[in-house]
């Protein structure tokens, strides 16, 4: 401590270096939060954007064939009977004849 400064000096000083040192401290720390969550942000743009587009696909064309195949015998159920009917008719005609 210094003889010729007064003692209220000193004080004022010192709380005054403190609050520089904490805003300071602070700012470095919001910088360094700012900074990581700018990481995140494209770590997350990354992850979205990169493989599971493919995956959907992938699934959506798998089930698209397994629906059409679901849809072909449906339709193949539905058919049948006209099938059937028409054939039945066929006869019938050929056998007026």
């Amino acid at each position: 401590m210094n003889d010729d400064k007064p003692v209220l000096e000193t004080v004022t000083d010192a709380m005054s270096g403190a609050a520089t040192a904490t805003v300071e401290v602070a700012n470095t720390a919001v910088k360094k939060v700012r900074k990581a969550a700018k990481k995140a942000k494209t770590a997350v743009k990354k992850a979205v954007t990169k493989s599971p587009p493919k995956k959907k696909a992938k699934k959506a064309k798998k089930a698209g064939k397994k629906s059409a195949v679901k849809k072909s015998t449906k339709k193949a159920g539905k058919k049948a009977p006209k099938k059937v009917a028409k054939k039945t008719k066929k006869k019938a005609k050929k056998s007026k004849r």
